[in-house]
């Protein structure tokens, strides 16, 4: 064994100071490796421990953005650093780099101003807590679910999938859908001839009955907002209402509030309306001319002229709305 070593120290002999250089740049870099994953290990655990006191959701959403960006960031600089000392240990003067470093570097952020834009506006989005991992918001014209927030760019993932990246540079309107509470806003239409008192009591019953199931229980913050009537449409009047909801939420509550309210409607025989047509036949006034109508009815190559005006009442229904034929 100690032959083996001496015959592999004379055949290194001539090349020493090249092995001792690259033992140094390995250990160099293998140093900067266990640096960054303990830096990470100790962000991680901190900001986990941060997490876990928070009590209210947005704190800790802000807290695990903030996590990941401080994480990345240590990790840009350790390995900057690490390029750093592997060009002194290879014989490269760093000060010159430096110095013409910091020449291009103000050329360069006259050429890439949109690039400086994009660091500052990612700084300001988390300082001032807009946007955080896994709100839902709508940024540069796109919607989605925030999946990830750096300095530089914000990634988001639509409801058909799609996933968007935008420069934080662009941001100039943050529409955020999920911080504090949200509310479910519903727009219901019914026809002209029904009690609409009768139709908010019905609403409001729906409602009561929503919060009090278990599994939509949770999510509801308060009751049944009524704001009214909110217009005459050409075939209904439109009534629009909305419940406070926890944040993310008011979609899914939305969705059920309709579904039983549809089934309280044909319950309580309230009419939903539709659209479909009136056939009014013209000169069929007198017995004879009535006669003469029935039977080029009953001919379909010999129809009289019939004028369709719209009514808001059901198809088959025989109580016609007089307010449907106006002009």
């Amino acid at each position: 064994m100690r032959e083996l070593l001496l015959d592999l120290k004379a055949l290194l002999g001539p090349y020493a100071a090249e092995v001792r250089l690259l033992a140094s740049i390995v250990g160099v870099v293998a140093l900067a490796l266990i640096v960054r994953w303990l830096a990470n290990r100790l962000l991680r655990r901190v900001f986990a421990g941060v997490a876990g006191r928070a009590t209210a959701l947005d704190e800790q959403r802000r807290i695990t953005t903030v996590s990941k960006v401080l994480r990345h960031s240590a990790s840009v600089l350790i390995v900057l650093v690490a390029a750093m000392v592997v060009l002194n240990q290879l014989g490269i003067s760093i000060a010159p780099i430096l110095g013409a470093a910091g020449v291009a570097g103000i050329a360069i952020g006259f050429g890439a101003q949109s690039l400086v834009k994009d660091f500052f506006a990612g700084v300001f989005l988390l300082v001032e807590n807009q946007i955080r991992v896994g709100d839902v918001v709508e940024i540069a014209g796109k919607a989605g679910v925030v999946e990830e927030l750096s300095l530089r760019r914000t990634k988001l993932r639509s409801y058909d999938g799609n996933v968007h990246y935008i420069s934080n540079g662009l941001i100039t309107t943050v529409t955020n859908m999920s911080t504090g509470f949200s509310f479910a806003v519903i727009e219901i239409g019914v026809a002209y001839r029904e009690d609409v008192d009768r139709v908010f009591d019905v609403m409001r019953a729906t409602a009561a009955e929503l919060r009090d199931a278990a599994d939509f229980g949770p999510k509801i913050l308060g009751d049944l907002e009524i704001a009214g009537v909110e217009q005459w449409a050409d075939s209904a009047v439109m009534i629009r209402a909305r419940i406070k909801t926890q944040a993310l939420e008011q979609w899914s509550v939305r969705r059920e509030y309709l579904r039983r309210l549809k089934a309280a409607f044909d319950r309580e025989g309230i009419s939903i309306p539709f659209p479909h047509r009136t056939l009014v036949h013209e000169g069929a006034g007198s017995g004879e001319d009535a006669g003469a109508a029935r039977g080029a009815a009953a001919t379909p190559a010999a129809a009289p002229a019939r004028r369709e005006t719209p009514s808001a009442a059901p198809a088959g229904s025989t109580d016609a709305d007089p307010t449907a034929r106006l002009p």
